[in-house]
């Protein structure tokens, strides 16, 4: 273990809390806003799901954020922590004006400026960007699809039904699609920091090939886990209350939704952000009342957000990159 690889493994620890800590409200955002969980029991149950959802989910994620976006045999430890290092200042800047932002867009874009700064444009794999596009796609376009066809058929099925009693029962149903929500989360957003932690040890020459240990995936999950204890009262704020007026059947649909089509990512080792399924679930649900039931200045914000978190974190990493290799190699 030398000095500049415990560097790295504490960052990549440092940058799981913060992912814990900023998207602990993308699991329970929904819940809170629609009041059927304390803010309290919401993070303690986010935070035990999301350790779940890390640990019994497999690798397929993890493997292809430390092998399939940049060539880990043609970096060094410096590159991997100036990506760290963007992820951990962007996440803190973002959370601190309340703008829900994606650690995997951090990452990949982190990872991406950083592996051009130290190798060129041959460091790049293909195989892996067209997993973060892929994943993309399924965010935004299939949440928010998922979400308005899920709250149709909810409303066809309970059309009928009294209106306090669809609250009650949803009221009770969405304390299962939150946990859903925090499970699967962590099945994605858990594993990304798991490939980097590993990624760390194959370059530093702990792991003699890539690949996850065990004990790294128990340590990045409670870690995870602790930061989502802490929780983000701002971002909680911004998608429970700022897209939509959620009620819990709303919140239930939306939840659920996202769930699925992050599963579904993990399952075929896509990294997929856990805050654009969430945020196109809640719009999709929203739009079933009417187009004008979505507050869209919020919603404008929260996409501009998106947008400049790639050239911002690719430039960062690339910067950062070269603040760091004369000092850690």
């Amino acid at each position: 273990m030398t000095i500049p690889l415990i560097i790295v493994l504490f960052l990549a620890l440092a940058a799981e809390f913060t992912n814990g800590v900023t998207d602990a409200a993308n699991a329970i955002a929904t819940v809170v806003a629609t009041r059927v969980l304390s803010p309290g029991r919401a993070v303690l149950m986010a935070g035990v799901l999301n350790l779940v959802g890390v640990l019994v989910t497999g690798t397929a994620v993890a493997t292809t954020i430390g092998t399939g976006i940049i060539k880990p045999e043609a970096i060094g430890l410096h590159t991997v922590a100036a990506a760290l290092l963007t992820i951990i200042i962007w996440s803190w800047v973002a959370w601190r004006f309340g703008i829900p932002t994606s650690e995997t867009h951090e990452m990949v874009a982190g990872l991406a400026g950083a592996g051009l700064a130290t190798a060129g444009t041959s460091v790049l794999l293909w195989d892996g960007w067209r997993k973060v596009l892929l994943g993309l796609g399924i965010s935004t376009i299939a949440g928010f699809i998922l979400g308005y066809i899920m709250m149709l058929v909810i409303y066809w099925i309970f059309r009928r039904a009294n209106t306090s009693g669809v609250r009650n029962v949803f009221g009770r149903l969405q304390i299962l699609s939150a946990a859903f929500m925090a499970f699967s989360h962590g099945s994605n957003d858990g594993q990304k920091f798991m490939g980097v932690f590993a990624m760390a040890l194959y370059i530093g020459g702990i792991l003699p090939a890539f690949y996850v240990p065990g004990w790294v995936m128990l340590l990045c999950g409670v870690i995870m886990a602790l930061g989502t204890a802490v929780g983000g009262w701002r971002i909680i704020k911004t998608m429970g209350f700022g897209l939509t007026k959620l009620e819990p059947v709303q919140g239930f649909a939306a939840e659920t939704s996202a769930s699925i089509a992050i599963l579904v990512a993990s399952s075929m080792g896509i990294p997929l952000s856990t805050t654009h399924s969430i945020n196109a679930t809640i719009l999709g649900v929203g739009a079933t009342k009417r187009l004008s039931a979505v507050r869209w200045d919020t919603t404008a914000q929260i996409v501009m957000t998106w947008i400049i978190t790639f050239p911002v974190c690719f430039v960062l990493g690339y910067l950062l990159t070269l603040i760091l290799k004369p000092i850690m190699t």
